[in-house]
């Protein structure tokens, strides 16, 4: 019972000393009718992880949207330096991804949405902005590629201008 006590205690202090942010993408929700909401939680000076959450608002029949209705996206980023207030980054994430995508009916000029589920790979770059007050500005873009099905558009965009917190 010790040893479970003693490991619980471990965990928590090593969690709340560790920074962590949450954000909002300012450009999704303001460009694209999107919301995007992400926490990452620091390894090290250099490492983090995190996870996004995206959900579009926009009607199919939209000029430009996302083709995904709701995305989560854990991702690993490496920072390159440790300068403190400005840094640029390096991430690999996995985005799970659901939608619509709009296919041609063989035969006819009509087209239909076929909805989808899939994972995409995918790569990213960045740079982030902290200051000592906590206030955190990030801005990156990247590209993934849905592997598992054929219903699903090939390539995920990643791009996003997110504002948030660290504590």
């Amino acid at each position: 019972m010790k040893k479970v006590v003693v490991l619980i205690v471990l965990f928590i202090g090593g969690v709340s000393h560790a920074q962590q942010e949450i954000k909002v993408d300012l450009l999704d929700a303001l460009a694209l009718k999107t919301m995007g909401i992400s926490y990452e939680y620091y390894i090290n000076d250099q490492s983090s992880v995190g996870v996004s959450a995206l959900v579009n608002f926009e009607k199919q029949s939209a000029d430009f949207r996302y083709n995904e209705d709701r995305m989560i996206t854990p991702y690993f980023r490496h920072y390159f330096t440790t300068n403190q207030n400005w840094n640029m980054f390096g991430e690999v994430f996995f985005a799970i991804n659901k939608g619509e995508k709009k296919t041609a009916v063989i035969g006819s000029n009509t087209k239909i949405y076929k909805k989808y589920s899939d994972g995409a790979l995918g790569v990213s770059v960045g740079t982030k902005y902290y200051s000592n007050a906590g206030f955190v500005l990030d801005i990156y873009a990247g590209l993934g590629r849905n592997m598992f099905t054929e219903n699903s558009p090939s390539v995920v965009p990643r791009i996003g201008i997110n504002v948030g917190y660290r504590f």
